[in-house]
């Protein structure tokens, strides 16, 4: 089996969304064995859209499901990997009408996103036509490797088309070296109350050693 950790690392100075301050993470020292202290500890303030992610229907909705009615199991299933790296607009309908997609898929996007660790303001989203046929098919789960789903739509039709209809959203991956095909996801949730978004380590298994 080959693995393949496709989470985002969190340090300062990351690439964040629209290059946002208030989404860079901080770390700070509580405290210091140099300064006398008895152990080390270290302090991390993020917002939870930064970095690896799931947004929750209440990200967007306003009586939308928060992060107490997360359902770990569909965040532990198989995965298609599709690649779309050559892409150099949104995804749309078009591009996913000749796909092999199943009621019930769970689906990563990979694009030119993973080729970068800067921001890019012309990022690779997924577009309005695109979440209405994921929509139309009853895919489970849709993960992109940019900081957001979608990009300059008025509303964020993208966000409520997938949330309305009971569909997962991933935002942040980094799939640069992950072939397309099929793996088993494990994408792990940092337990948070309440909470609109929840941070996720994503690790990606291949049963094929030479993928």
């Amino acid at each position: 089996m080959k693995y393949y950790d496709v989470g985002m690392e969190i340090f300062e100075g990351m690439q964040v969304y629209k290059n946002k301050p208030n989404k860079q993470p901080r770390f700070s020292v509580d405290s210091s064995i140099k300064d006398g202290a008895s152990s080390n500890e270290m302090r991390l303030s993020i917002n939870l859209h930064t970095g690896t992610h799931l947004d929750m229907p209440l990200h967007m909705l306003e009586d939308g499901l928060s992060s107490d009615e997360l359902n770990l199991a569909r965040l532990i299933t198989r995965v298609k990997v599709f690649d779309f790296s050559n892409l150099q607009g949104n995804i749309t309908a078009h591009n996913l009408i000749h796909l092999t997609i199943n009621k019930g898929d769970s689906l990563l996007f990979k694009t030119k996103n993973s080729l970068t660790e800067e921001f890019d303001p012309e990022f690779i989203a997924l577009d309005k036509s695109a979440a209405s046929w994921l929509a139309t098919l009853g895919v489970d789960l849709v993960g992109i490797d940019g900081l957001g789903i979608e990009r300059g739509q008025k509303g964020h039709p993208t966000h409520k088309t997938l949330m309305e209809n009971d569909i997962y959203i991933i935002e942040g991956l980094r799939l640069k070296d992950v072939p397309s095909g099929e793996y088993m996801m494990y994408a792990l949730p940092l337990k948070t109350r309440n909470t609109d978004a929840v941070l996720l380590s994503v690790i990606l298994v291949s049963d094929d050693e030479n993928k």
